[in-house]
């Protein structure tokens, strides 16, 4: 019976930097990086199939983060995804309140990453 991979993530940022540096930390573990840089392209690639772990980045121009998590809540594309956080805001906004059952983690950049590795690798296990 083949088994069933989940160890990809997906990095929703407006920042390309962002998705480069991810890139070079995950892709040496063996974890594949997609990246969007907006909701709506998160979303895209949401209805394309992807299951993983979505670092989800606050404030992006049009659709922010929280936005973009009531649309894939909304639309059923969350299930089987673990979303975390991925923000310059060092306290979460209010809106993550009715999101918390949804959200596991809030993690600020700038981050450490060995440390950012080590979560990211800690969700990738409650997936396989």
């Amino acid at each position: 019976m083949a088994e069933v991979s989940c160890r990809q993530i997906m990095v929703v940022d407006d920042d390309v930097f962002i998705h480069e540096v991810m890139e070079e930390l995950f892709k040496p573990e063996g974890i594949d990086v997609v990246t969007a840089e907006s909701g709506d392209a998160c979303i895209a690639e949401l209805e394309k199939g992807f299951k993983g772990v979505i670092l989800m980045d606050v404030m992006m121009p049009g659709k922010d983060g929280w936005e973009t998590i009531e649309e894939m809540i909304a639309r059923g594309l969350a299930d089987g995804n673990i979303i975390a956080m991925l923000t310059a805001k060092d306290v979460p906004d209010s809106e993550l309140e009715p999101l918390t059952e949804h959200v596991i983690d809030y993690i600020t950049k700038p981050f450490e990453a060995d440390e950012i590795v080590t979560i990211v690798k800690g969700y990738l296990n409650y997936l396989a």
